[in-house]
């Protein structure tokens, strides 16, 4: 600092990174607000009106300086220097924040050094990563009886690890349970995975999918809720996406035909697994969503942007116990890779790169159709990759259900091979028949001997 560089100073006067203090009276708490905030600098021997009062720059004051940074918890890092009667303190933005000093926790607000409440030191705690969601314990679970051990089978299976072991010591293992007072405790993460109910302890994980007729997301087809474990929530997702997405086939001469999907799907589940790794558990008001539009995919997702963030270099783990048990079944990858896995698997179906997008709170990706794909559909066939599931009035009696489920199968069978298939007698085939037929629902179509059933659409 020079004889310049301090006129300009104190001509500004305080602000947001620069504080005047007669002396070290009430220092340490200016210390930890910078630190808590961006930084910032302490002039000493300057008043609040930004006169030059002047202090006595010596070793001594140097020395009780420091002692006050280090007595700070975690110590503050701080550099020194003096000009003209001012002394200099510099103090550099915390990595390990909050920090606090014997009368509490304060932060940098304008030109002020203010106490923080406890929403403001459970918000930063929670930006800081102090306190991880999915690391916390879930109180109203109680094992067994909230406990799905299917799920821990399945998992258990996915992941190659012994079924051998109680389930107990399972859980322990892998780092979602612990015994407090003879009682089996399970965190958040564990809860989302293994719980019976998952939504009923942290509903705004289920998942949304859309599907619409138009491009602005305005005329909805189908909608859903998923509900379920978070592995078994990524599986039903790309269920919706397999359903919908259609498939263009190209003859080469040979037996098999080729088929060129619309759309990547491992790199769409790559990102359906991120947003529900990366997901901010914290707010409640947001469920991860899959838009599925004519020409487009899109997915989002809540978040807090990390600090320092840059997409593609960014090691980024918000939730790291979701994410480890994800890469032990091989869902996704614990050293941030996602992004470019994306594209790499893009790249290999000739479609385009995924879009990104994202503010300090919401996380958007968009796929677009492959390339290969938007050229096959132009000239060749083009057909959904499944049949989409016939929709039935809720009135239905469930041996009618299971009677048009058949037919939809083979639509060439009799009453007698229904009856024998259902384990009922063809007097019970033949009335639910007629009120089908009533229902507009079936009809005949040709003789009872050589004709075939028409399931008709409603």
């Amino acid at each position: 600092m020079d004889k310049k560089e301090l006129d300009i100073i104190l001509k500004e006067g305080e602000g947001y990174k620069i504080e005047f203090k007669e002396g070290i009276s009430g220092l340490e708490k200016e210390l930890v607000a910078f630190a808590n905030a961006s930084g910032g600098r302490i002039l000493l021997g300057v008043t609040d009106e930004g006169k030059i009062k002047g202090i006595n720059i010596t070793n001594e004051l140097k020395s009780k300086v420091q002692d006050i940074a280090n007595n700070c918890k975690p110590k503050v890092k701080i550099s020194v220097e003096g000009f003209d009667n001012v002394f200099a303190i510099n103090v550099r933005e915390g990595d390990d924040k909050p920090y606090e000093c014997s009368s509490g926790f304060y932060k940098r607000i304008g030109p002020n050094s203010q106490k923080m409440t406890r929403d403001e030191l459970l918000t930063l705690f929670k930006s800081e990563g102090k306190i991880r969601f999915d690391e916390l314990i879930e109180p109203k679970f109680k094992y067994p009886k909230d406990f799905d051990s299917n799920k821990l089978h399945k998992f258990l299976v996915l992941a190659g690890l012994s079924k051998s072991v109680k389930k107990e010591a399972a859980l322990a293992n892998l780092g979602v349970a612990e015994k407090q007072e003879g009682e089996l405790l399970l965190s958040k993460a564990g809860v989302l995975f293994f719980a019976k109910e998952p939504q009923r302890f942290t509903p705004w994980s289920v998942y949304t999918v859309a599907l619409f007729k138009d491009k602005n997301g305005v005329d909805v087809i189908d909608r859903k809720e998923i509900n379920g474990g978070l592995f078994e929530i990524v599986d039903q997702v790309m269920d919706f996406v397999r359903l919908y997405a259609k498939v263009a086939y190209r003859f080469t001469g040979k037996p098999q035909r080729e088929e060129i999907y619309e759309y990547p799907f491992e790199a769409i589940r790559e990102a359906v697994i991120n947003s529900v790794m990366h997901k901010d558990y914290f707010e409640h008001g947001h469920n991860n969503i899959l838009k599925f539009f004519p020409d487009r995919i899109q997915i989002e997702n809540i978040w807090a942007k990390p600090k320092k963030f840059i997409l593609g270099k960014t090691v980024f783990r918000r939730n790291q116990l979701i994410a480890d048990l994800f890469s032990r079944i091989h869902f996704g990858e614990r050293l941030g890779s996602g992004m470019q896995r994306m594209r790499d698997i893009c790249k290999a179906e000739n479609a385009p790169n995924p879009k990104i997008e994202f503010t300090d709170t919401h996380f958007y990706i968009v796929f677009r159709q492959s390339n290969e794909y938007l050229k096959m559909a132009a000239t060749e066939p083009v057909r959904l990759t499944q049949k989409i599931p016939r929709k039935y009035p809720e009135d239905l009696t469930a041996t009618a259900l299971n009677i048009l489920k058949l037919l939809e199968q083979d639509n060439a069978l009799t009453r007698s091979q229904l009856a024998e298939k259902l384990g009922v007698s063809p007097d019970t085939i033949k009335k639910n028949f007629e009120k089908l037929k009533q229902k507009g629902i079936l009809q005949r179509v040709g003789p009872d001997k050589g004709g075939y059933w028409e399931i008709l659409e409603k």
